[in-house]
């Protein structure tokens, strides 16, 4: 019983120590951080799109163009990215290659 309490302390405070690291080095949160001023409420719904959005992906395999399109839309400012909008867009079946222009 003692052996089973240690192990579970010991699991927690190792799960505890990973969740402590600095956003400066978790570059997704501190992009989210950003994106939403800092707001919490607007976090939490920016890390669960992105969940959804990556389970997703990972579930149907969309075709590449998909991908780059949403993430051409989905972007606010170089290299940030809004995750619900990209969320809303993956999932989107209306969406169509887009064609290139012959010059």
């Amino acid at each position: 019983m003692k052996r089973s309490l240690a192990m579970l302390g010991l699991l927690f405070s190792v799960r505890a120590g990973a969740e402590a690291r600095p956003i400066l080095y978790d570059p997704v949160s501190l992009n989210i951080g950003v994106n939403c001023q800092w707001q919490s409420r607007c976090m939490v719904q920016q890390h669960r799109a992105m969940k959804r959005a990556l389970n997703y992906v990972a579930r149907e395999r969309p075709p590449q163009w998909r991908v780059q399109l949403c993430n051409r839309n989905a972007r606010r400012a170089g290299n940030r990215v809004d995750w619900i909008g990209f969320d809303h867009c993956i999932g989107n079946r209306a969406l169509k290659p887009v064609r290139r222009m012959r010059r």
